[in-house]
């Protein structure tokens, strides 16, 4: 790994003057990278504790080396940082309070958040992950040639020096590159090993420790109830440089994370499921219970990922180190002078998409015109420079000659609730170059979209498209014209966001959810096992799906006895629906009207909007709504 750019910033700042301390997450080759400047004296802090460390450094100091350049590694366990601290302040003895000899600090935990050094001057950089194609030549060069084993190896690595080491030494050893659990498992060996030494007073409770990473890494943030440690263990991992405190918990960092929980799965697949299972109930009933937007969209985040899809887990959270650089405070609307890196990336979104450049720039220009710049929400760099976009318009009055065209005929459904007043958002573009943005990007939309409580999407991506299938987003089918000029006509989709349906969303798509007629135990699309979760969410999706023959012949319905056929199905739904409708009781009358408006009006629309031609409350809307698919659930002929 050259770093020739970091390289020559290291040196610029130690020329600068006060100390320099160089961070960065383990393995990200910060030792490395230190030790190819002309050091004169080396102290590596690893295993010592405060009291010895503060004594190394000021003897260190006291020897002097004609003036040249002292570097204190490894400073990452409990008081080091502030014995340095201490040791730095005091005048080195037999110098006569001379001129100070240039310092180097290397650690993986920032310094300024420990005590002694938040006034101190203080030099920082921070090494961030390095590209894909690095770390391939790293690998090759280790003597890996096989073209999967160094696609595992890189995948696993996650633009981690480090880690691209231990995988090609682990794939060398001869595990297969077809076990990634069983070559994440041998590479999370050295990482322990090495977190171990951030804590050198704790070794003896290691292994608890060591176990719960692996369960905090499978639910990836977790509270105190999650990990069911206690406190101490709890207090434990907070302290670990691979550990960081969000919203929800504690979480471990990207690509370490993805390495724990794959190990875990390969040691013990059944306890993993659980464990995943029960976290997903979790969150649901906290979702079920909190008030709080903000935390509802956190919550969703975690149920996503939490499903275990694939497709969800490949497009949402990518296994690579997240850059300091991008994060969810980094992604906000763009302000009025940043017109052109709109451009810029709206461009870039055209190449990538195979799109026409000219067509997409009049897009762009009529999405500026309908809801001006702030209907962009940009990722920008540790520099404030944007890297990639969202456009994410509003659905309101003022906004829908931009969003008509590239909803066509499906615009009249879902546009009447924008009238006079906010139908939710529009989401017509997502870019970023680098896919771990992207990806923050993505989740980004999905937060908004709950704050907003409805989306609607038009894209003409194949891959977008594998997405919104994969969150169980309602299709309502291709437009009419090729609008970006392709071979594709955009496809649009929606959902609804309402708190109250956000419950039984997770749920269908969780680990043993009804999506596409998931059964507890088995693949999606297996039929006629007891034991199905959530009928009535696979009678929903059905209806939702309702003029898509070639969707309805993946439901698990077809199972049922004369049900045997995708349009036997559609027909069964229709009568049902039709029967409900007429009922004499009126809450069952209520409820079919319901179904009728939302899913076979013939025109898409959303829960708002069928709520007002019902001419019920919103809250009395979704009791029906529940009321109604669990009715045609009970109705359903057999058992499954």
């Amino acid at each position: 790994m050259e770093r020739t750019e970091e390289l020559a910033a290291l040196r610029a700042a130690l020329e600068a003057g006060p100390p320099v301390h160089l961070g960065g997450v383990l393995g990200s080759g910060k030792s490395r990278l230190a030790r190819r400047l002309p050091v004169a004296d080396a102290v590596d802090l690893a295993g010592l504790r405060a009291g010895e460390a503060g004594s190394r450094v000021r003897a260190a100091l006291a020897a002097g080396s004609a003036g040249g350049l002292l570097l204190v590694d490894s400073v990452d366990a409990p008081g080091q940082a502030e014995a340095v601290a201490a040791a730095l302040e005091e005048p080195p003895a037999g110098t006569g309070g001379g001129p100070r000899r240039p310092v180097l600090l290397v650690g993986r935990l920032p310094l300024r958040a420990v005590a002694g050094w938040a006034d101190r001057p203080l030099t920082t950089l921070t090494l961030g992950p390095v590209r894909a194609g690095a770390v391939e030549t790293q690998v090759r060069t280790s003597g890996v040639e096989d073209p999967e084993e160094v696609a595992l190896a890189v995948r696993l690595a996650g633009g981690n020096p480090l880690l691209a080491q231990l995988a090609a030494r682990t794939l060398l050893a001869g595990t297969p590159a077809d076990a990634p659990g069983a070559v994440a498992d041998a590479m999370t060996e050295e990482v322990l090993l090495r977190l171990d030494r951030e804590r050198p007073a704790a070794a003896p409770g290691s292994g608890r420790r060591r176990h719960a990473l692996r369960l905090l890494a499978t639910v990836r943030a977790g509270d105190e109830r999650l990990l069911s440690g206690g406190p101490d263990l709890f207090s434990a991992l907070a302290g670990l440089s691979l550990v960081r405190r969000e919203r929800l918990g504690l979480a471990v960092r990207e690509p370490f994370r993805t390495l724990f929980e794959l190990a875990y799965q390969w040691r013990r697949p059944q306890h993993h499921e659980g464990l995943r299972a029960r976290a997903a109930d979790y969150r649901r009933a906290l979702l079920t219970e909190r008030r709080d937007p903000q935390e509802r969209a956190r919550l969703v985040e975690q149920g996503l990922f939490l499903s275990g899809d694939p497709t969800l887990r490949g497009s949402l959270f990518p296994p690579a180190e997240e850059s300091a650089a991008i994060g969810p405070a980094a992604i906000g609307p763009a302000r009025a002078g940043e017109t052109e890196d709109i451009g810029r990336l709206m461009r870039g979104w055209a190449v990538r998409g195979g799109f026409d450049v000219r067509r997409c720039e009049r897009i762009t220009g009529q999405w500026l015109d309908a809801a001006g710049p702030a209907a962009f929400r940009l990722a920008r760099d540790r520099d404030g420079r944007p890297v990639g976009l969202a456009a994410l318009l509003p659905v309101a009055q003022g906004t829908q000659a931009g969003i008509e065209p590239l909803l066509q005929q499906h615009a009249t459904g879902l546009l009447d609730g924008a009238r006079d007043h906010s139908g939710g958002l529009f989401l017509g573009a997502a870019y970023a170059a680098d896919p771990v943005a992207h990806a923050q990007i993505l989740r980004d939309i999905l937060g908004q979209s709950v704050l907003a409580g409805h989306l609607v999407v038009s894209t003409a991506s194949p891959d977008y498209q594998t997405l919104l299938r994969a969150l169980s987003f309602r299709p309502h089918g291709g437009i009419r014209d090729d609008v970006y000029r392709c071979g594709r006509r955009p496809e649009v989709y929606s959902h609804d966001f309402n708190p109250d349906g956000l419950p039984a969303w997770m749920r269908t798509l969780g680990p043993g959810g009804g999506r596409v007629g998931r059964v507890e135990g088995e693949a999606p699309g297996a039929v006629g096992v007891p034991g199905v979760v959530d009928v009535p969410g696979a009678v929903a999706w059905a209806l939702a799906r309702i003029r898509d023959p070639r969707a309805l012949a993946r439901s698990p319905l077809l199972a049922r006895p004369g049900l045997g056929a995708a349009q036997a199905l559609r027909d069964w739904l229709d009568n049902a629906v039709l029967e409900l409708a007429l009922a004499d009781a009126p809450a069952d009358a209520e409820a079919g009207a319901i179904l009728r408006a939302y899913y076979l009006s013939g025109r898409p629309r959303t829960h708002q909007q069928a709520a007002r031609e019902v001419h019920v409350s919103r809250a009395t809307y979704f009791r029906r709504l529940r009321r109604g698919l669990g009715l045609l659930a009970e109705r359903l002929p057999g058992v499954l």
